[in-house]
């Protein structure tokens, strides 16, 4: 059960969103970049994960290969729990949230598919829960900034049999847009702002946005981290969503302590694994949150994510960033259909990644730590 072998690869997928791609530092948003994460035992047993990155994956691959990978070779992969101390410990100096944690997530999530493919069960199962064929997904759109084309892909999901549309919006006129077509179609909306504004805009934002009955307004308030400031927030009487940028267990405690959320968001990528994640929910549940984990992902962090919402979710809603992939090595898991997902249910995540995708759709070597 030891661990011999962890490898680290960037698939590059180009993409579709349904209007003019986005820009990050002077680059246009056209494809989607995922850093995979293969642990291997000496049982032979392979494991796979996915690490936190977009725009930042180099950073999350430096961390990964120089210092998380080193730290993991040669310990026991079944004593996750252990491990997870061990090497969140030996980096807490350099970071409690960002790089490293991001690194380790994908080692964590790779340990989980061994533990599951180890027992011949799915990781929901493994996780106490059923293994469910379908999961209720949600569009989870991009920044479009043009209520013309929010109106058209909000329509489009919808007739793709989404009931449910997120928005990635920051205007009133765009929510609008939305809301109009989903009204018709009898679904539920949602805006993720991204942090944007200062309280007191945020709760003029809150106001403009209530008319239009959302099912969560997320991450109002900059820097995400002003529990207090999301309280005021939320006393409006908007349900407030946060929680992908919150750095673990205590974390999401200090939201739920100051009454700062409805709905809990944590980020298997992000937040140091499956088990953390799992940790999170269990608070949820001790004080009438919501759990809803963030997944805009298309590798085997997703798929994670389905398996944990499977097993421990009570009201199951699975984010899918509404895009067209051109291919990707999880098909066709990773793709909704009349606005579900499937489950695979095989031992462990229950999908591998195709070899012959990742071989078209790498971008660099595989690096090895062995």
């Amino acid at each position: 059960m030891t661990i011999v072998d962890i490898q680290s690869q960037i698939v590059s997928l180009p993409f579709d969103m349904g209007g003019p791609p986005a820009r990050f530092a002077g680059k246009a948003w056209t494809h989607l970049d995922i850093l995979l994460v293969r642990v291997e035992t000496d049982e032979g047993l392979v494991g796979w994960g996915e690490a936190f990155g977009h725009a930042g994956i180099a950073a999350t691959r430096a961390a990964l290969d120089s210092i998380v990978a080193p730290l993991v070779l040669g310990r026991p992969s079944d004593d996750i729990a252990g491990l997870t101390r061990a090497v969140l410990h030996a980096t807490h100096l350099l970071g409690r949230n960002g790089a490293f944690v991001f690194a380790y997530s994908g080692v964590e999530t790779a340990l989980w598919d061994l533990a599951g493919k180890r027992a011949g069960q799915p990781l929901a199962r493994l996780l106490g829960g059923a293994v469910r064929e379908r999961l209720p997904a949600y569009a989870s759109l991009l920044a479009y900034h043009d209520p013309a084309l929010v109106r058209r892909n909000v329509e489009a999901a919808c007739e793709a049999g989404y009931r449910h549309i997120k928005l990635h919006e920051v205007t009133e006129e765009a929510v609008a847009a939305a809301a109009e077509v989903t009204r018709a179609h009898g679904a539920a909306l949602m805006v993720d702002v991204n942090c944007a504004w200062s309280v007191p805009a945020a709760l003029r934002m809150a106001d403009a946005f209530a008319p239009h009955d959302l099912l969560w307004f997320e991450e109002p308030v900059w820097p995400p981290e002003d529990v207090q400031g999301l309280a005021q927030v939320r006393a409006r009487g908007i349900p407030i969503a946060a929680g992908e940028n919150t750095a673990g267990l205590f974390g999401f405690k200090a939201l739920i302590e100051a009454g700062a959320i409805d709905v809990a968001q944590p980020s298997v990528t992000k937040i140091g694994g499956i088990g953390e994640m799992l940790r999170v929910i269990t608070l949820c549940e001790a004080h009438g949150v919501r759990p809803a984990p963030h997944s805009p992902y298309f590798g085997s962090g997703l798929i994670a994510t389905m398996h944990v919402i499977a097993a421990r979710v009570e009201d199951p809603l699975v984010e899918v960033l509404w895009l067209d992939m051109e291919a990707n090595p999880f098909d066709p898991w990773v793709r909704a259909e009349n606005g579900h997902v499937r489950l695979p249910a095989g031992p462990g995540l229950g999908c591998d990644p195709d070899p012959g995708v990742l071989d078209r759709y790498r971008v660099g070597d595989i690096v090895r730590t062995a």
